[in-house]
């Protein structure tokens, strides 16, 4: 007899995976349709991932149709290792009679990729015109950096910001649905005295972009957004779908959390999944209100499932952790344990500065290999890419080989968006972006020739 996919679930996970979902007779769909609201506090290294698709999988298998579903990530890679997944849970379960079930599952990616899809869509219905380029953060800035050209910003006396620091405060003001004097008050206090070039700069960016029928990311959940508070447009889009899963609930801003609400008003068939001591998003808008108030948003309140089995560190590595995270004035209360033991207790190392940081670093790599733990044996990890500039200067210095893993994406490349920009350009000769950089890939054509070219001049 082939093992259940529940098989290998501790009771915790089991809970989470099983919630409001009845049993396998004809008339189990019914019964799948009205699963109450459920919030997945998923600790660190608790199995989340694995939790989630097999709680895909388990609707699937218990009747709910897959072409319903909506599971909403936040990187590309994530939804795809996700359908992965419930495809390999629902093949074992079913004995490889019926293993393309969860390819059915149509409605799967990040909220901007599902939100550009809808908007394809209904985008008539709210004024849109269906056939919008999409412009992402790199033309976005280029777009952006057109704007505070043309209206002369980056002449003026004093230091304006640039044009990535212009669309962070934009991206800020949409995406946490933020007066702008706020925004930059909590944001970018520095920049306060130029609230009102801002604003010129951002109405002339909106206008540029409907001009010529693009969007940026943040357009894609803003109209999103509105469409769902449209009553009528509302009801279609929600009537799509039985069951909402959402991964990492708690870096979603405001925008977010109102599509959500729109799309199930009351909460039934609404799983999300996250955890409030992992939020670090806040600089993006992210809001940790969101996860903290989501049992409050419906009546009865949402189930609360936490996940606190550890199954990645050692039980000395917890510890600290909760004794830190104990410290936080809201949370949900969760201690999380492993099974691993041994191991001593992390150090934290306080230093004055950057260069201190890194010298801290150094000479502990250099005692470690004294010590005899070789190089290869030792690593050094960073939130972001970048961050490791500092780092690599001084290792360099000093002689001490390393291998870097990442770097910049490969559609970051400058090579590559050159020609993605002469390919948007050729699709949308509207599209003044994407003109913008392909002129000025030609010798002896500056900003000032290009922006000439587009006017006709």
């Amino acid at each position: 007899m082939h093992p259940s996919h529940l098989d290998g679930l501790n009771p915790a996970q089991h809970a989470a995976v099983t919630f409001g979902i009845t049993g396998a007779d004809d008339a189990r769909s019914e019964g799948t349709r009205r699963a109450p609201p459920l919030l997945i506090i998923a600790g660190a290294g608790t199995g989340k991932t694995k939790t989630l698709a097999t709680r895909v999988a388990h609707l699937i298998l218990n009747g709910a149709d897959p072409r319903r579903l909506l599971l909403l990530t936040f990187a590309r890679r994530m939804a795809s290792e996700m359908l992965r997944r419930v495809e390999h849970i629902c093949a074992q379960a079913l004995d490889q009679r019926m293993p393309l079930a969860a390819q059915a599952v149509e409605w799967s990616g990040t909220f901007h990729a599902v939100g550009a899809k809808l908007l394809r869509l209904y985008a008539g219905s709210i004024g849109l015109d269906p056939a919008f380029s999409i412009l992402d953060r790199g033309d976005s800035a280029d777009l952006m950096d057109i704007a505070r050209d043309e209206l002369r910003l980056s002449e003026t006396k004093g230091r304006f910001p640039k044009k990535a620091t212009c669309l962070a405060i934009y991206s800020n003001v949409v995406n946490g649905q933020l007066p702008l004097h706020d925004a930059i008050a909590r944001f970018f206090p520095w920049y306060g005295e130029w609230e009102e070039e801002l604003k010129r700069l951002f109405a002339a960016y909106v206008e540029m972009k409907q001009a010529q029928v693009v969007l940026d990311y943040d357009d894609l959940l803003l109209y999103w957004s509105k469409m769902m508070a449209v009553a009528e447009i509302a009801q279609l889009v929600a009537a799509r779908f039985d069951h909402v899963l959402v991964d990492e609930y708690q870096d979603t801003n405001a925008l977010q959390a109102a599509i959500l609400l729109g799309l199930k008003p009351d909460g039934t068939g609404l799983t999300v999944v996250g955890d409030d001591a992992q939020s670090i998003y806040s600089f993006r808008s992210a809001r940790i209100e969101n996860i903290l108030e989501f049992p409050a948003l419906f009546s009865p309140a949402a189930e609360v499932i936490t996940l606190e089995q550890n199954y990645r560190s050692t039980q000395p590595i917890l510890a600290a952790c909760n004794r830190v995270i104990g410290h936080a004035a809201e949370r949900f209360t969760k201690n999380l344990h492993s099974d691993r033991v041994g191991g001593g207790r992390p150090l934290l190392a306080l230093v004055a500065d950057e260069t201190a940081q890194v010298d801290f670093v150094v000479e502990r790599v250099l005692a470690n290999r004294e010590a005899g733990m070789e190089l290869r044996q030792q690593a050094v990890l960073f939130r972001a890419s970048q961050h490791s500039a500092p780092l690599e200067i001084e290792l360099f210095r000093r002689g001490v080989p390393y291998l870097k893993f990442g770097g910049l994406k490969f559609l970051e490349a400058g090579h590559v968006k050159d020609l993605l920009a002469l390919l948007r350009w050729v699709e949308n000769p509207r599209d003044r972006s994407a003109g913008f950089r392909v002129l000025k890939l030609i010798p002896g054509i500056g900003p000032a020739s290009a922006r000439r070219a587009l006017d006709g001049g």
